[in-house]
């Protein structure tokens, strides 16, 4: 089913007034099919209403947050559309890690753009969130290209990060669950950095949150970003580093409420509990009156 500018709906679900979607299409920045879900809210059959993209985590995919988080409720509520893209390139002639490694290759992106072969020519998932995806998702639907936040998990938060430093008047909301806040420091980022970037680490700088803020000196007036961390998350030691962010922040002026909580670990039971949180956070800063 054909909905615009070569976009296939895979399937269409009425979920809380409005409307789950899977889609594909062929991807240019990507050179192969990109999939992506899309909530849309009810509000959007009286106009354009205020988009979120959410970045999910590694070994994840387009249906993992629609399916897992419960977030639909709250967005149809607030009039926020959602939309999660897949987490990788996929599909023939796409490279994946020659081990079949979890943590790079297929479902292991890292929303960078890579410059180092094999991975160059498929893996630019930066310049497909930012650019791509968007051009797609206000083409195709009721979106408001000028109210967008962007939010994730792990990987994902990773990502949301670094969109929201880099391109803060695009996205007027950031926020992230359990976020590989510095990859620089971290075995899944130093990996994933090396495989994609090459081994010179001063190109891992622009792809790494914490090292975004230490670079810069004064970001007060920022909008302010959410996070969240469990403490009991099986990563938070040897992956995640959120109090190198922290530290980062207070040092620059970026208004940060990072918030930790006992007996929470790092899935979607985590994610879950608090996306209500998240999904009013970003309502307030993208004008919704009553988020």
């Amino acid at each position: 089913m054909a909905v615009a500018g070569g976009l296939e709906a895979i399937a269409e679900h009425r979920c809380f007034g409005g409307t789950v979607g899977y889609y594909r299409h062929r991807s240019i920045v990507n050179d192969c099919e990109m999939r992506f879900a899309a909530f849309t809210p009810p509000a959007a059959r009286r106009g354009p209403v205020p988009v979120l993209t959410w970045l999910s985590g590694l070994t994840c995919n387009e249906e993992t947050f629609m399916v897992k988080a419960g977030a639909q409720r709250v967005a149809a509520e607030l009039g926020l559309m959602l939309v999660a893209p897949d987490t990788s390139p996929r599909g023939d002639g796409v490279p994946d890690a020659e081990d079949a490694a979890w943590d790079l290759g297929l479902g292991a992106g890292f929303y960078l753009d890579a410059t180092e072969p094999p991975w160059a020519r498929h893996y630019r998932m930066h310049s497909y969130v930012v650019t791509e995806l968007p051009g797609i998702i206000a083409e195709a639907f009721p979106a408001d290209p000028g109210r967008q936040g962007i939010f994730g998990h792990s990987m994902g938060g990773h990502g949301a990060l670094v969109l929201g430093l880099r391109y803060p008047e695009t996205w007027v909301s950031v926020s992230a669950f359990a976020p590989i806040a510095a990859p620089s420091r971290c075995p899944w980022g130093r990996k994933a950095f090396t495989a994609y970037l090459g081994a010179d680490q001063r190109a891992w700088a622009d792809w790494d949150a914490t090292e975004l803020v230490r670079r810069s000196s004064d970001l007060r007036g920022r909008a302010r970003i959410l996070v969240d961390q469990g403490l009991d998350d099986q990563f938070l030691e040897a992956q995640l580093y959120p109090e190198a962010f922290e530290a980062a922040c207070a040092a620059a002026g970026q208004a940060l409420e990072l918030r930790r909580h006992a007996g929470y670990d790092h899935g979607y039971f985590f994610i879950s509990s608090l996306i209500e949180d998240h999904l009013r956070h970003h309502a307030v800063q993208l004008g919704l009156r009553h988020g």
